[in-house]
């Protein structure tokens, strides 16, 4: 692999200043399986140029790193992406995308350190490679939503998505495109709902009688 450390361009408000009145900073992690679009989806809802350590996939990871279902995917995460969006003046979101390869998978526990929620991000082809994520998230008891990653047209509909994984009814489970700035931008707002959906709960079970 390549050794340096790469920024990725994230258009026209690459540049953009964090307000000097910034406060509190809040954490999301965006899982999946390797290939699922989670750099790609860093990228296109940052309103900074992200933080990108992907590196191109070599003859020297022949055996290690493995790309059945996105064979045409030359570069992979080693690290993790970073992104920012600044929900006002006071309040930041700090986006991380977790390495889908298995041999960066140690990476995972400290990214969920301190994370507020989660997306995890499928792909239909792989819906398998999705299980360990789901698994680590419901080990540290991380809030998640699940965002079905759309590479064409859907070859199965959510319901049988959701029976694939096990997911709960009480998960969300959307589609998305995480090519398109307006589309991951909705599954961040899913996740927030959720969050509140879920403190909401919790608020009203510690008033019940």
């Amino acid at each position: 692999m390549d050794s340096a450390i790469s920024e990725a361009a994230a258009g026209p408000s690459a540049r953009t200043p964090l307000h000097g009145t910034a406060a509190h900073g809040l954490k999301i992690v965006v899982v999946g399986g390797f290939g699922v679009g989670k750099t790609t989806m860093v990228r296109s809802v940052s309103e900074i140029r992200p933080l990108s350590t992907e590196e191109t996939m070599t003859q020297a990871g022949a055996g290690v790193d493995f790309n059945a279902g996105a064979r045409f995917k030359t570069t992979t995460t080693v690290a993790f992406d970073f992104g920012r969006i600044s929900l006002d003046e006071k309040m930041v979101l700090y986006l991380f995308g977790a390495p889908g390869q298995e041999r960066f998978w140690f990476l995972w526990d400290r990214l969920f350190s301190g994370t507020l929620g989660a997306v995890v991000l499928v792909d239909t082809r792989r819906l398998a490679d999705s299980w360990y994520a789901i698994d680590r998230l419901e080990h540290h008891g991380t809030p998640f939503i699940v965002a079905r990653n759309n590479f064409g047209p859907p070859r199965h509909d959510l319901a049988d998505v959701r029976e694939a994984l096990s997911l709960p009814d009480g998960i969300p489970l959307i589609d998305c495109d995480a090519r398109a700035r307006s589309s991951a931008k909705q599954v961040l707002i899913a996740l927030v709902d959720h969050l509140y959906h879920l403190s909401a709960l919790s608020a009203a079970r510690e008033t019940a009688p």
